[in-house]
């Protein structure tokens, strides 16, 4: 069994390990041209916290809708919220 700080590293490794496959530094940050994209195309104001916040509903929706428990969407979820944080104090949400 995981405990929290197992869940919180393996977040930052996921992260550094995208970061790595999507050529950015610190890890994957393609949420604030995810969300220009759905805002353009859909009229919309949404911002790139919320945009990491929608992520971690769906991975919480995985989490109660799966038989057992669901590795995979545990630990984005773990990792969503983190960059939810992250994104918050950075565009002062």
């Amino acid at each position: 069994m995981q405990s929290s700080v197992d869940y919180l590293n393996k977040a930052a490794a996921i992260q550094e390990e995208r970061g790595k496959n999507y050529d950015q530094p610190g890890g994957e940050r393609s949420m604030a041209a995810v969300v220009k994209a759905f805002n353009a195309l859909f009229d919309q104001n949404l911002t790139e916290t919320q945009g990491w916040q929608f992520m971690s509903l769906l991975k919480k929706r995985r989490l109660h809708s799966a038989r057992g428990h669901h590795q995979d969407s545990a630990e984005d979820d773990v990792s969503y919220t983190a960059l939810a944080a992250e994104s918050s104090e950075r565009n002062g949400e």
